[in-house]
């Protein structure tokens, strides 16, 4: 039977109620994103800090890279999963000298930075010198000097990215939680930390502004995950039985991790007005988080609020005897922060950081779009709708 004219509109009409997001998606072309460049902490540092400081030491890295790879993980990040999505090599850390490969993009991320500089050192605070500022100081840095080795032809310039890599390359974040707990950690109270979190997006804010100005076009920013599900936060901080939510995380730190939510998104929202030829994905990566912690069993996973590599303690963490941490018995040295025997059904991996497996199951769902404002999967965000 022919549809008519009136018909036909009724069927596109109720396809466009029903699958917006594709159909809105099918009529455009998928972006290709030849670089990556990365700004943020430990959630997406692949090697920053243990060039900086030192290695982080064994079991890191055991499950996918069979050593010690610069992250604070058994294996792979988010990032990590980004770029092989998007058909790029992982992401050199900026910082290290040693055997990197810029060609497709850099990460200036480094574990324990901060949006706003904590005036402290690694060793008194364990926050990182290396603050979003000095990231983005990093990153232009890195923009003309690379060019600078390009043009030279020698043999570091098949390392470095081309020039349009900057324009067409995204810009992917994932920072703020330790503004948070470095907070916390100081002795502020939950309204206190509240207070300074309109300024620490207001840096963010100008970090973003002055990559744009600079040729950047295609950001996407993860919002911060539930801090109050972290086991070092949990071990750390008091908190009482009536601040315990369904999950058995910390009301207080996840109410102030979705308040800081709420204001990087509107963030989000000015700076679309603010720069008009930027395309930027706000990514909710809080809920996903959540959920993975609140229903682990039913995502295969188990102990969610317990690292899998700890020592002690009802979360299986100790602030004193980390991850591969090592003690001398007998003269002899004895690892003391072992790792589970299945770090593949656990979500935390040291108290602070999500296991390969759990990181893989937040890219999957954050890959889509779902999770996305505007609702456009990875692949397709250099488009603004």
């Amino acid at each position: 039977m022919e549809l008519t004219n009136y018909s036909k509109n009724v069927v596109l009409l109720v396809l466009l109620i029903v699958f917006p997001f594709s159909i809105a998606a099918k009529s455009k072309s998928p972006c290709d994103f030849p670089a990556v460049f990365n700004f943020g902490d430990s959630n997406s540092d692949t090697g920053g800090l243990s060039a900086a400081f030192g290695q982080a030491g064994p079991p890191a890295g055991e499950t996918y890279f069979g050593a010690p790879a610069g992250r604070y993980c058994d294996g792979r990040l988010v990032i990590d999963f980004i770029a092989e999505s998007l058909g790029i090599p992982h992401l050199s850390a900026f910082l290290d000298a040693l055997g990197s490969n810029f060609s497709h993009g850099a990460n200036f991320a480094t574990a324990g930075s901060t949006i706003r500089p904590q005036n402290t050192t690694l060793h008194q605070s364990g926050f990182s010198p290396i603050s979003l500022n000095v990231q983005s100081y990093e990153f232009n840095d890195f923009l003309h000097r690379s060019q600078i080795i390009r043009n030279k032809g020698d043999v570091f310039s098949k390392l470095m990215p081309k020039e349009k890599h900057f324009s067409e390359g995204l810009y992917t974040f994932d920072i703020g939680q330790n503004d948070l707990t470095a907070g916390y950690f100081n002795n502020m109270s939950t309204d206190q930390v509240r207070a300074y979190v309109p300024d620490v997006i207001d840096q963010f804010k100008t970090v973003i502004k002055g990559i744009y100005s600079r040729g950047g076009r295609y950001f996407w920013i993860h919002n911060t995950g539930p801090v109050g599900c972290l086991p070092y936060v949990l071990d750390r901080l008091l908190i009482t039985a009536g601040q315990v939510d369904k999950a058995g995380c910390a009301s207080p730190f996840n109410e102030v991790a979705q308040y800081f939510n709420a204001k990087l998104k509107e963030a989000v929202i000015q700076l679309r007005k603010d720069l008009p030829l930027a395309a930027l994905t706000y990514v909710d990566v809080y809920s996903v988080k959540y959920e993975l912690i609140y229903r682990a069993n039913k995502h295969g996973f188990e102990h969610p609020l317990q690292a899998c590599c700890g020592h002690g303690g009802k979360y299986n963490f100790n602030i004193n005897h980390g991850c591969g941490s090592k003690i001398k018995v007998k003269g002899k040295e004895v690892i003391l922060g072992k790792s589970c025997k299945n770090p593949s059904e656990r979500i935390n991996w040291d108290g602070v950081h999500f296991t390969e497996a759990a990181n893989k199951w937040v890219f999957e769902q954050i890959v889509n779009g779902l999770y996305s404002d505007p609702p456009l999967p990875l692949n397709m965000a250099c488009h603004k709708k």
